[in-house]
């Protein structure tokens, strides 16, 4: 049956009205909800920022984040560097060569390296010029040192002005009576010495011509007789070595008397005035130190390069090592002495090395010296002392004025008694030290420059060896040369390798077969 129009009619009104009753219930419902999105704009916007303002925090913090990361690894990379440069506590390089070991406190030095290992002596290896110095802490410090296999050394500090250390056992007993024999076959000769003291060396010792007269003295020097004394004239007579002439305090006053005269010269009554005054005594104690000094004894001098018996070899390496200094420098030194005091022997207080001055030049490094010096004295770094047999009574090595807070040369006198003259005051040293075999003493004759070479000298260092009661005394000096100027110290190093392996290459040069078919 069809529908007819009036039936769809009523049926569209039917949909209406129920499609306006479902939009009713709808805004019904709708009275409980927010708002329409067009009202809640502003809400939505705070939103937005809210969420960006997140990410913006996380970015900043992953940046900070990477920042912190890099500053970590970068103080764990510094701690590494210091670390594996450095390694735990104080580092030491004994010897040339060999691995880093600690020093100080309970601390070793490990044995030096081979002697035949190393390089010439002398050879310049492009360094910076450095000279290690032992630390003595305070007085009474004993620190522990290992120089040679199964065997440890208690050195103590005795004195910090001389730097001072004693080193028990430092020889077997039976060392030092190698080092007595080798001394006995090489001959000793002796040493009744008054007017130098050894810090001039060993072969010069030159004292004022007391002798002679003024007008004599003026006529030696005034060479082409024109009875003017120019300042070349003096400088040539100053390097006799026959022990003569004026010593270096005399020639000072005399330079600078020549040079305070606006012609540059003396005539006899400007010199006669000049040399009374060099000789007066009293004008300065470091020149009557020098021509007051007396001492009385017996010595030897005994290589201890290549070729040496081996135990004077194991002495100069201990040495090395001790101090820690380049074993170049250490070779090209003196040899070593031997001395020998019988009853009343002594030395009176001296320094074993001179103060540096513009016109005196390095005994030791005169292949490469100042010709122009005016003479060459002794320049001793340090002094390593071993004594060789104990003795019953007497015989101390004395430091007068060891430690005292200040120095003096004036002071060196009181009531009457020069403290430098052993033979009377020998107990009133500051520090004395009795021998016994096999103990052996270092202490530092200069103070450090402030940049690592060596400085002016201490005068604290001065000593002496107290009269023999008892017994027999034995010791050795070993002395460590250096020239206050490290340019020239280098200079004689390298002219003192390259004689070095002129001599090598000239002992071990090749021969043809003619000529060795000749040798044999």
């Amino acid at each position: 049956m069809e529908d007819t129009p009036e039936d769809l009619m009523e049926e569209v009104g039917e949909v209406e009205e129920e499609e306006e009753e479902e939009d009713e219930e709808h805004e019904h419902d709708n009275d409980d909800l927010p708002p329409p999105p067009s009202l809640k704009a502003p809400f939505r916007s705070a939103r937005m920022q809210i969420q960006r303002s997140s990410v913006c925090s996380r970015a900043y913090f992953v940046v900070v984040m990477v920042f912190f990361h890099m500053y970590i690894l970068n103080v764990i990379g510094l701690l590494l560097y210091v670390h594996y440069n450095n390694g735990p506590g104080e580092l030491v390089v004994v010897g040339d060569a060999g691995p880093p070991v600690s020093a100080g406190d309970g601390g070793t030095l490990m044995p030096p390296p081979d002697p035949a290992a190393r390089e010439p002596p002398g050879e310049d290896r492009g360094q910076s010029p450095s000279l290690p110095r032992v630390e003595g802490i305070r007085v009474g410090h004993v620190q522990q040192v290992s120089l040679v296999a199964d065997r440890t050394h208690a050195m103590r500090t005795l004195s910090l002005k001389p730097l001072l250390f004693e080193i028990p056992d430092f020889l077997s007993e039976e060392e030092c009576r190698m080092v007595v024999q080798l001394a006995r076959l090489k001959g000793l000769t002796e040493s009744r010495t008054s007017g130098a003291a050894p810090g001039r060396g060993h072969e010069e010792a030159s004292q004022p011509l007391m002798s002679l007269s003024t007008e004599e003295v003026f006529g030696l020097l005034d060479l082409n007789q024109d009875g003017l004394l120019q300042k070349q004239e003096i400088v040539s007579h100053s390097r006799s070595q026959d022990g003569t002439w004026l010593n270096p305090d005399n020639l000072r006053q005399i330079l600078s008397g020549v040079e305070a005269r606006p012609s540059g010269m003396l005539t006899l009554e400007d010199f006669g005035r000049v040399y009374d005054q060099s000789r007066r005594p009293g004008q300065q104690r470091s020149g009557k130190l020098r021509s007051h000094f007396k001492q009385r004894n017996k010595h030897t001098w005994l290589h201890q390069g290549p070729g040496s018996h081996h135990v004077l070899q194991s002495l100069r390496n201990r040495l090395i090592g001790l101090t820690r200094l380049p074993s170049p420098l250490v070779e090209l030194s003196e040899p070593l002495q031997v001395i020998r005091y019988d009853h009343g022997d002594f030395s009176d207080a001296h320094h074993d090395s001179s103060a540096a001055r513009s016109e005196t030049t390095c005994e030791h490094s005169r292949l490469a010296g100042n010709a122009s010096a005016l003479t060459a004295v002794s320049c001793r770094y340090l002094t390593m002392l071993f004594y060789l047999s104990s003795v019953d009574e007497g015989g101390e090595t004395t430091f007068p004025v060891a430690d005292n807070r200040t120095y003096e040369e004036q002071a060196l006198e009181q009531d009457g008694v020069d403290l430098t003259d052993t033979r009377e005051t020998c107990v009133r040293g500051n520090v004395r030290i009795k021998p016994a075999a096999g103990t052996a003493l270092l202490w530092y004759n200069h103070l450090s420059d402030g940049r690592g070479w060596m400085g002016e000298l201490d005068e604290y260092s001065l000593h002496g060896d107290c009269p023999v009661s008892r017994g027999l005394k034995w010791t050795a000096n070993s002395w460590v040369n250096v020239d206050p100027d490290h340019q020239q110290q280098t200079r004689y190093q390298r002219l003192a390798a390259q004689r070095h392996r002129a001599a090598v290459e000239e002992h071990y040069q090749p021969l043809s077969h003619s000529d060795l078919h000749q040798e044999l």
